[in-house]
């Protein structure tokens, strides 16, 4: 049970409008909350995170952006408080100011507690007659986390600032990564801690990764739907707070601690964070924060106010274009990097925030905010370049310096080695795929190069499975993608039969070298390299269980070996790790071009030559290799008709 520290409450005076949230000096704290369309904004203050509402103090100030702003006397580092905000309830309107219900300061740098699935959460009447029109006046503040006061703080020892062209990324869960890891004590794992502690350093380490890529540790809770059905968000794309670490994986300092400790064996740190959609969902989720401080402000919305535009296929879209709304994006991004020392950032369905009147704008609010930021123009900035909004697919639109998460390389490369495939896409995609990324004048690193990621099969179950297995997630197998692009070489799942083992494994072997071997950054899926499969569930988002928790006990060492040796060999090859595209021209010095495409009879593919024939086999020399260095050869499976 979470306690702050009780302190003798002292006058209240007005205070500074910045910076937004708790701001703690030698006589108290001030608070400044954004708010334009609330006619009062009160701090509730706690003494335990479960524990009763022990005082209410309104704010006296409102400035003209519409931020309300106060200071009060004898409060102190740890205290425990929420947002009660006034205003009119006119959903038909786009109003939802409701101050029954308790709200978590969106610029929190830290919570404690758990977003509860209770009714008296959700500003209306749920199962009334108009149900979102109707206004709920049960008290939400037993079922809420509380923010937390805290002082500002200094950022751990800088990161490695390894170049892009040296940059190998593992993207890893922090509780998956940690959870069955038989050398991590208990009460660790799942946590901060758990990826601070010598075993997974040492793995990665001897691994030869040079970036963590953690899935969102934004405090965040459930969907709706899932605690009827006995489950819970796990990835944790379904954030309330911004700048605030969820408590289930530590403490703020637990996460300095933890980046500290990757920072000294030379690894970076990069967070998926998520500034498309929050956790409050469409007009029939909950009232957590932003919907009760300013709905029209902080959500897209239509239809003169009531429902919400939905980009990003989870029932709301954050409103960028609104200067509140884009600052506490600005602030949230500068905050993880100045006080937690994150060095990088992969932005979950990029184009939605990077909308501007409906349409993807590269000279639009975020994007251009971004692109003007000292602080972020330093960091790695990756994009998951699609969303589910109208033209929502745009690989290769992103401006420099931006690098995107490259799907034309993962299609390629998965037809490729499940039989479907064709040598002229393989190859493309092993040139960093010029096409989309060169029209923008950006290198190859403008590409991450992946084959699996968290949303999908892992690396054996694509070689495993024809068909997801998502029965678990209790929708009937109805979730998760259709096109998988696997291939179980006619057998579904798993199998003792050695000829069928060995085929997959080959196939695993052929991916990591397309990944490896490939311009380009390449980002692998933490679990892959030992083996792990999630029995065929390819959205496994609702599996905070073993289905999605790397056993450390059951590792595939002759795997584990290969990707050990693709990786030493990428680092050791400073082809592949080049900042300009191959232009297949002749290089003087050497006699040889930068690549040669070989044919299944190891030929060079001459100028014209017809990639429609010779589809299954592809040979490709590096010229910038050692004379007598054999080239990759990546042949395709041969699958029965």
């Amino acid at each position: 049970m979470a306690r702050s520290r009780r302190a003798r409450i002292g006058a209240v005076s007005a205070g500074r409008p910045d910076p937004l949230g708790a701001t703690v000096d030698r006589a108290g704290v001030g608070f400044a909350v954004a708010a334009p369309d609330a006619t009062r904004v009160e701090i509730c203050l706690f003494d335990t995170a479960d524990g009763p509402e022990m005082q209410r103090i309104a704010l006296p100030e409102r400035d003209p952006r519409g931020i309300w702003h106060g200071h009060v006397a004898g409060l102190r580092d740890g205290q425990l408080y929420g947002l009660r905000v006034h205003g009119p309830y006119d959903p038909a309107r786009g109003h939802r100011f409701n101050p029954h219900k308790l709200l978590v300061d969106p610029w929190a740098r830290e919570v404690v507690g758990r977003v509860s699935a209770d009714d008296a959460t959700f500003g209306f009447v749920r199962g009334a007659p108009g149900q979102d029109l109707t206004l709920d006046t049960r008290d939400s503040a037993p079922f809420m986390p509380k923010a937390v006061v805290r002082r500002a703080a200094k950022p751990p020892s800088p990161g490695p600032g390894t170049a892009w062209a040296d940059t190998i990324l593992y993207e890893a869960h922090v509780k998956g990564l940690t959870m069955l890891h038989p050398d991590i004590p208990p009460e660790d794992r799942g946590t901060f801690r758990g990826v601070a502690h010598p075993a997974i350093l040492n793995h990665l380490v001897d691994l030869g990764i040079t970036a963590l890529e953690l899935l969102p540790v934004f405090a965040f809770s459930d969907e709706r739907h899932l605690p009827p059905l006995g489950l819970s968000n796990y990835w944790g794309y379904n954030p309330y707070a911004f700048l605030a670490p969820d408590p289930r994986y530590g403490t703020p300092d637990d996460m300095r601690t933890m980046v500290a400790a990757l920072h000294d064996v030379g690894i970076e740190v990069i967070l998926d964070v998520v500034y498309n959609h929050t956790a409050e969902s469409d007009e029939q989720g909950q009232t957590l924060s932003l919907r009760g401080l300013g709905n029209r402000t902080f959500y897209r919305t239509c239809e003169g106010g009531r429902h919400y535009v939905n980009d990003s296929g989870c029932g709301n879209s954050l409103r960028l274009e609104d200067p509140l709304c884009l600052r506490l994006v600005m602030d949230s991004l500068r905050h993880w990097v100045t006080e937690m020392g994150v060095d990088g950032f992969r932005f979950d369905l990029a184009p939605t925030p990077a909308r501007h009147n409906g349409a993807f704008d590269v000279a639009g609010p975020f994007l251009a905010a971004i692109g003007q930021d000292p602080t972020l123009r330093a960091v790695k900035l990756i994009a998951e370049p699609w969303d589910l909004g109208d033209s929502g697919h745009q690989t290769g639109a992103f401006p420099a310096p931006w690098a995107e998460w490259n799907d034309h390389f993962r299609d390629a490369v998965r037809h490729f080695f499940a039989g479907q495939g064709d040598a002229g896409a393989l190859a493309a995609a092993l040139s960093g795929s010029s096409h989309t990324f060169a029209p923008s004048r950006r290198p190859p690193q403008a590409s991450i190069n992946f084959v699996t990621a968290h949303d999908g099969f892992t690396l054996r179950d694509l070689v495993t499975y024809d068909h997801k297995h998502n029965e678990a997630n209790a929708e009937n197998n109805r979730d998760g993608t259709e096109r998988n692009l696997s291939w179980n070489e006619g057998v579904e799942g798993e199998t003792d039969d050695p000829a069928i083992l060995a085929g997959r494994d080959a196939r695993r072997t052929g991916l990591m070298t397309a990944l490896m071997g490939a311009l380009g950054v390449p980002m692998l899926l933490a679990g892959d390299e030992l083996g792990h499969t999630q029995g065929g569930n390819n959205n496994a988002y609702c599996q905070d269980n073993a289905l999605s928790w790397i056993d450390w006990t059951r590792v595939d060492d002759a795997f584990l070996a290969v990707v050990k040796e693709r990786i030493a060999w990428r680092k050791a090859t400073p082809a592949v790790r080049r900042t300009a595209f191959f232009t297949g021209a002749l290089d003087p010095a050497t006699g040889r071009r930068d690549v040669t495409w070989l044919d299944g009879a190891g030929r060079p593919r001459l100028e014209g030559f017809d990639w429609a024939h010779d589809r299954d086999v592809l040979g490709m020399a590096l010229g910038e290799a050692a004379v007598d260095a054999p080239p990759l050869v990546f042949r395709a499976p041969r699958r029965a008709s």
